[in-house]
């Protein structure tokens, strides 16, 4: 599958594209945000088979490359091969810059209800433990509610048959 987003607050887009492997899923995307603090990321994220996070490798340019793996484990993350135990408690990623992550949270929950992410923050790369809330609108139709780091922000997404985003209001919209 693959998928181009556009952002609508800021001149930005993003290329992804993700396919089965040997244990779960790879997602591969390139996004180029040109905003205010423009960036250039690439990442690859490898999921199992639920589309859970096993691991995720950024690289960014912001004016200088860097660079930051992200990885599950049995008993909480790692960030470039350093346990993250403040970070124990989160369900899955947020990255601030893709609206995949939503995906990610939908699939987890399975229906309107909460989690904690582990939101990183671009092009800043500060991770924190950040709650939030989906609740389901009828078809393909959610309303995110953050409830941590950007309290009080809400938006409705509308996905495709396979969860992912086809618009985040105010945020991406699905291009061809």
């Amino acid at each position: 599958m693959k998928r181009k987003w556009r952002r609508l607050d800021e001149p930005g887009l993003e290329a992804f594209y993700i396919a089965p492997d040997a244990d779960g899923f790879r997602a591969v995307s390139t996004v180029v945000h040109a905003g205010g603090e423009a960036f250039g990321l690439s990442y690859v994220w490898l999921l199992d088979e639920s589309w859970r996070t096993r691991r995720l490798d950024l690289r960014l340019s912001s004016p200088t490359l860097r660079e930051m793996t992200i990885r599950r484990s049995p008993v909480g993350w790692s960030v470039d091969g350093q346990a993250r135990p403040d970070l124990a408690a989160c369900d899955e990623i947020d990255l601030s810059a893709t609206p995949f992550c939503n995906t990610l949270a939908m699939r987890l929950l399975q229906g309107p209800g909460e989690l904690t992410a582990l939101y990183v923050d671009l092009p800043s790369l500060q991770l924190s433990p950040s709650r939030q809330r989906y609740a389901t609108l009828g078809g393909n139709r959610w309303r995110y509610i953050d409830l941590g780091v950007a309290k009080g922000f809400e938006a409705d997404l509308r996905v495709d048959e396979d969860g992912l985003i086809v618009d985040y209001e105010d945020l991406f919209e699905t291009i061809d």
